[in-house]
């Protein structure tokens, strides 16, 4: 199985290879060289153990991640594709392979410079960990914080002043996508363009990056840490740009938790007490930055983790929120629920070749976005 790796003057690579998962490993591989840290980074978000190397600043996202079960229901989501989807499984375990690889060679210029001051060394990928890196990517770019922010406002305003502090809805939030038929166009080809409101990072969200194999040659913008082009693509005959559509698809939940003898029950809606999961995980503290030359753990701090028939509460629990608000709230959303997180469209996004394939892809995504295509 051979793959070529080609850049440009602009150091974009150009993958070939002669199979899907040959060039999924070569991807894997490749990212690996170009975005170590950043992959580094995207798998300790995705296990909730991001203070363990970044300080007490990354701990609120831990206990959200940990208490949220990302990485258990990455890991649900993953075993369900191997069961439904054996040759998509397969090719993000081809992508995990080469990410490895990738990550225990040795750069001629040397390791990304923030391994150098941590004193951190890449840690393995696990075949559910792309699935991982997507969920913590998404998880709040839907609904619930959103009526989190709007609860606030009303506890402390009153509810009149929530359209003055709304950070949903038109003109607020969300991605932008258009498309100009070929017959407005000077070169009669259409054209589209998507706008997704990320944050400015560095290394960016995407990469730029081209697929090439027998089956399918793809040029757009990857996820690094996510096998194949999902976003943004083009394969030469149909393309697609795909946003957010800030769509309500997550609850939130107010429960009602109390202690037994036995650990935590939660009143259910038919007013009967039922027994909730309940267990405690241990979340490494890294020192400050400024207080260590590379990582060291100063402190360990343990998260109860509790889930009723609702879903994971991500806030509060049988004593309340940390200030004393007696209140504890769960997150019932599809990842959860149905163990898909749209992976099985992203090789028909690949093969697409007229914009009804890509309609048929676009049945296995999961997600509420907006899309355009041509």
């Amino acid at each position: 199985m051979s793959a070529e790796t080609y850049r440009d003057a602009w150091g974009i690579p150009h993958l070939r290879a002669d199979t899907a998962a040959g060039l999924a490993r070569a991807q894997g591989r490749v990212t690996a060289r170009d975005r170590a840290w950043q992959l580094e980074v995207e798998r300790h978000r995705a296990q909730g153990t991001s203070a363990s190397f970044l300080g007490p600043g990354a701990l609120s996202w831990d206990r959200l991640a940990r208490r949220a079960r990302l990485a258990d229901t990455a890991r649900r989501c993953f075993t369900a594709l191997e069961a439904k989807d054996p040759e998509t499984a397969a090719w993000v375990r081809a992508y995990v392979d080469g990410v490895n690889e990738g990550l225990a060679e040795t750069p001629e210029d040397g390791p990304a410079p923030e391994f150098a001051r941590t004193g951190l060394v890449p840690g393995r990928w696990e075949p559910w960990t792309p699935l991982g890196v997507w969920l913590a990517t998404h998880l709040l770019f839907a609904g619930f914080p959103a009526k989190l922010w709007r609860e606030h406002i009303t506890a402390h305003l009153g509810p009149e002043a929530v359209a003055l502090f709304a950070a949903d809805g038109p003109g607020t939030a969300g991605s932008n996508g258009w498309l100009v038929g070929g017959e407005r166009t000077t070169t009669g080809r259409a054209l589209i363009a998507g706008d997704p409101h990320r944050y400015i990072e560095d290394p960016g969200v995407y990469q730029q990056i081209h697929l090439s194999c027998p089956e399918f040659d793809v040029v757009g913008l990857a996820v690094p840490g996510v096998p194949g082009i999902a976003h943004f693509g083009h394969t030469g005959t149909v393309a697609w740009a795909i946003t957010n559509a800030m769509a309500d698809y997550q609850d939130l939940y107010r429960e009602r938790l109390r202690r037994t003898g036995a650990g935590v029950e939660a009143l259910g809606p038919d007013g009967t007490w039922r027994r909730a999961a309940r267990h405690t995980e241990t979340v490494e503290v890294a020192g400050e930055p400024g207080e260590r030359e590379s990582v060291k753990v100063v402190e360990v701090v343990e998260v109860e983790v509790i889930e009723t028939d609702r879903g994971p509460v991500i806030a509060g629990g049988p004593e309340g929120l940390d200030d004393g608000t007696p209140a504890a709230l769960s997150l019932r959303h599809p990842p959860r629920v149905t163990a898909d997180l749209g992976f099985g469209a992203l090789l028909p996004l690949l093969r697409a070749r007229t914009v009804a394939d890509v309609d048929r892809a676009l049945d296995a995504w999961t997600e509420p976005v907006n899309v355009v295509q041509a």
